[in-house]
């Protein structure tokens, strides 16, 4: 079995590889479950959580074979303290023809990749074509890859961060500012909203940091963070201004931007134009200039899947290859 680290799995993914396989994935005949939350009850420390997040493909499918795996996902708030993540991830990837484990893959980095891939791939459908400036909320560690991911499927120019602290707003502009992209750095939220043809936000906001009423026609809004009920990262003027997607109907009410406005009557589950499923088998698309779109993703197993067999066949190609 191979061990594929955090800087391999970066060096075998590219975000037209994995936006593809990742289409395919919705587009095929791949079964994911819903995801599995334990608690964990440990002794004078906050309680710890084990997700699991499995995904196989139908058996033969394809010539090189079907594969199946799990994300393994624990979170343990109090590693703060210790100076460790409090979230850490492993992906481990099996043949689904015998079952025999092929890889162990880093876990974080194939969620950052696949996060931002998945977020291009709903902009390849519902963004305009000729977009090219984005505006980007928050300067985490997924900032970077979900402007490398939509700059891959729109001609992007442009790009302006906000960030609550100015200081990493300007150190990631700084860092990826170069010829052919230009990236600065801004305070002035609504001005950098009113201005984008993409705005993507990957926060961990409990309020709204997008108002409806700051985005121009034909504006495609990409919401990433905002992972808990609780949390909003887009107001009710936004969602409702907007033809909503999501990444899958089953995981809508996991996040506030989606539960929130279903609770309201904001939103209606009706009135959700659609999903990767639509977007992948091409029955969900922007229908005119003016419209504003918007997606929201939490994450989906399908997604993990795709990007550890893109590493696992990358990593296979035949030396010179791809």
């Amino acid at each position: 079995m191979r061990i594929v680290d955090a800087t391999e799995t970066t060096r075998l993914l590219d975000y037209p590889t994995l936006i593809e396989a990742i289409r395919a994935g919705f587009a095929g005949t791949v079964f994911a479950p819903p995801r599995q939350h334990h608690a964990i009850t440990r002794a004078g420390a906050s309680p710890a959580t084990l997700l699991l997040m499995p995904a196989w493909q139908e058996s033969g499918a394809g010539a090189s074979g079907s594969f199946m795996g799990v994300k393994l996902v624990s979170v343990f708030p109090d590693n703060a303290t210790h100076g460790k993540p409090s979230v850490n991830a492993t992906y481990v990837l099996m043949s689904g023809e015998t079952g025999e484990p092929l890889a162990t893959i880093d876990g974080q980095t194939l969620t950052l990749w696949r996060t931002a891939a998945t977020s291009a791939l709903a902009a390849s459908a519902l963004a305009r074509a000729d977009a090219s400036r984005l505006t980007m909320l928050g300067a985490g560690a997924m900032a970077p890859h979900l402007i490398a991911a939509h700059a891959s499927v729109r001609p992007i120019r442009e790009v302006v961060i906000w960030n609550r602290t100015a200081e990493a707003s300007q150190g990631l502009a700084a860092r990826l500012n170069r010829p052919g992209l230009q990236v600065t750095a801004t305070e002035d939220r609504a001005g950098a909203i009113g201005w984008a043809d993409i705005v993507s936000a990957a926060t961990l906001s409990h309020h709204p940091l997008i108002k409806g009423a700051w985005l121009k026609a034909g504006t495609h809004v990409d919401l990433v963070g905002a992972y808990a009920p609780d949390m909003r990262e887009a107001d009710d003027e936004a969602i409702a201004r907007a033809t909503v997607a999501v990444d899958t109907r089953a995981g809508m009410k996991e996040s506030g931007d989606i539960a929130q406005p279903l609770a309201s009557g904001v939103l209606t589950e009706a009135g959700i134009a659609g999903d990767l499923y639509d977007i992948a088998a091409g029955r969900l698309k922007r229908r005119s200039e003016a419209e504003i779109t918007l997606f929201k993703s939490v994450g989906h197993a399908i997604e993990d899947l795709a990007g550890a067999v893109a590493v696992w066949r990358r990593l296979n190609a035949p030396a010179g290859a791809g």
